[in-house]
């Protein structure tokens, strides 16, 4: 239908009033306006995600923890001596800088790695893409409306070390310093994982891969915070210039490669979802390459089915192994594979050949890295039905609840165990390789195996639980980390805080017996004589005698609690569904 000469120039003039003139001369004004002051995108994030709920949750959880931990390590020495640097109030304040540079580093891929992804999740990124908003104004909308939560979280946290800093051990201009270098660096990683969102079609996705970028680099930070501690002026010369400096250009390079991805978009198909020819994505890859016909890649992403299937085999099973991997193309597999043995290579060497008996801290690693890649393939498995909205025709079929939920479940855990085992056939390797080769150290290797299996199958389940309790994949891979670090990684936490400011405590030796439900404590309380016997070292886990059974109670806990959820999801699934 002909819009009318008068419509036209109403509309027109209702243009300029918001934009501007539109005419050739001063185009460019009214279009730089959309940057920042006007930019739709940014008013639009900001007014939807600031009013919700967990907003408000966030902030609460957020301070109300570095209130408890800097009430909880609050000197209690009665007199501190101000004239010179009170080692009391300096390891405190070290300690809420750092824990907070640890919880930003977290919480950012959680705000920062939907915000492409969940345009089209949601179906709108074509029509993001066809508004008339230069790509450049989309990311910086994006990115100023994602980091805005980090900024209402630190600028809360300010209360906090305005009563921290009149104990001493620390200067104004080092809080200073450390502030721009962690707002550099939540900038950065803010970028990394909108440039992932950009790349990958779901939010998990982007996510893990953001996670497994993100995490090596604060770790870094953490590191070079506590090494220069003693070294103050190179300390503050790298936290006011060079590390804002490098910040600034890697933010840079980033938003100039979104930018253009939004210019020249792929090929997104109907209803934005992105069309991807794996034979194409195969011979465009750049490193490994997944072969679905060969060992090992078949183990965790089998060819998609061209014949019948065959009697007694799970129809759940075999359409989540053979088809939802490959539904995105294999960039998230093929990521996650080379940025783990990569760095992988180097925690090898050190821990495995030239230090042996540090192998606890690379199983560490092992179990890290399968506590960020377990729960991403289970969260899914069952809002991935809502969201698709073929939740309603699985349940109308005539398979019972187990056979959905054990296909799902099997599947998932498949794909988890194969990955982690590409960083298992190192610790093999080196045990049968000098100064490995020690029959006492046998019993370890087993038991080490057995801790990871057990770790494999304990975040696959917890993903899948929190899958049947949340609506939306996002919140039920965010839920599974949540108790995934409450479980393995808080328990440790708790121990080596109360080991610095509550040394000798009753409860703090009683802490010691609660270790058993994390992963990292069975495994540095199994012994290593043989290695320890040769000159390698001692390590932490060196010649603690069998009589330690932390391993064995972890091993036990959590094959009970696996049970318990397993008979849990069955009767969630039939209490929510399969009565009504």
């Amino acid at each position: 239908m002909p819009i009318s000469p008068r419509r036209q120039t109403q509309v027109g003039e209702r243009l300029g009033e918001r934009f501007g003139p539109w005419n050739a001369a001063t185009l460019q004004p009214g279009v730089s306006r959309m940057f920042l002051l006007d930019n739709p995108v940014l008013q639009r994030e900001l007014l939807v995600s600031l009013r919700m709920p967990r907003a408000f949750v966030l902030l609460f959880a957020y301070v109300a923890l570095l209130g408890i931990v800097v009430y909880a390590a609050w000197p209690q020495v009665d007199r501190l001596d101000l004239r010179e640097r009170p080692a009391e109030a300096q390891r405190l304040v070290n300690m809420f800088f750092l824990g907070q540079y640890v919880l930003l580093s977290l919480i950012t891929p959680s705000v920062a790695a939907g915000t492409i992804t969940g345009e089209k999740e949601k179906k709108t990124y074509e029509m993001l893409l066809a508004s008339p908003m230069r790509p450049a104004a989309i990311v910086l909308g994006k990115l100023l409306a994602a980091m805005v939560h980090l900024a209402v979280l630190v600028f809360c946290s300010l209360p906090i070390v305005m009563l921290c800093l009149p104990l001493g051990g620390v200067h104004y201009t080092e809080v200073l310093a450390t502030y721009v270098a962690m707002a550099a660096s939540v900038l950065t990683f803010g970028m990394i994982s909108m440039a992932a969102s950009s790349y990958f079609p779901r939010t998990v996705a982007a996510q893990l891969v953001s996670y497994l970028i993100i995490l090596p680099m604060a770790l870094l930070g953490v590191l070079f915070y506590g090494v220069f501690q003693d070294l103050a002026a190179i300390r503050l010369l790298a936290l006011l210039g060079v590390f804002p400096s490098g910040c600034l250009v890697v933010c840079a390079v980033l938003m100039a490669a979104i930018s253009k991805r939004l210019m020249h978009p792929p090929d997104v198909g109907a209803e934005a979802q992105e069309v991807v020819d794996l034979e194409e994505e195969q011979r465009e890859a750049i490193g490994m390459v997944i072969r679905s016909d060969q060992f090992p890649d078949n183990l965790f992403a089998p060819p998609k089915r061209s014949d019948f299937m065959s009697d007694g085999v799970n129809p759940v099973f075999d359409k989540e192994i053979r088809s939802e991997l490959f539904g995105h193309g294999t960039l998230m597999l093929r990521l996650v594979i080379q940025l783990s043995m990569a760095l992988a290579l180097l925690i090898m060497a050190v821990c495995l050949y030239i230090k042996p008996a540090w192998a606890p801290w690379y199983v560490s690693y092992v179990l890290l890295f399968n506590m960020l890649v377990g729960p991403v393939f289970a969260a899914g498995s069952v809002t991935n039905e809502r969201e698709r909205q073929t939740l309603e025709l699985l349940l109308t079929t005539t398979l019972s609840p187990w056979q959905i939920l054990s296909g799902k479940l099997y599947s998932s855990l498949r794909v988890s165990v194969v990955l982690t085992s590409f960083l298992v056939w190192p610790l093999l390797l080196a045990w049968l390789l000098p100064p490995w080769t020690y029959w006492r150290d046998t019993p370890t290797m087993v038991l080490y195996l057995a801790v990871i299996l057990v770790t494999c199958l304990t975040t696959t389940t917890l993903g899948m639980f929190s899958s049947l309790l949340f609506r939306r994949t996002p919140i039920s891979l965010m839920a599974s980390y949540l108790a995934v670090i409450v479980l393995f990684a808080a328990p440790i936490a708790v121990k080596v805080f109360a080991d610095a400011f509550y040394p000798g405590r009753p409860l703090t030796l009683g802490l010691r017996h609660a270790l058993f439900v994390s992963p990292f404590a069975a495994a540095f309380s199994l012994p290593l004589g043989g290695v320890a016997a040769a000159g390698a070292g001692a390590g932490a886990g060196a010649g603690t005698g069998w009589w330690d059974l932390t391993s064995f109670l972890f091993l036990g806990f959590y094959a009970v609690v696996d049970l318990a959820l397993a008979r849990s999801m069955i009767g969630l699934f039939n209490r929510r569904w399969r009565v009504m």
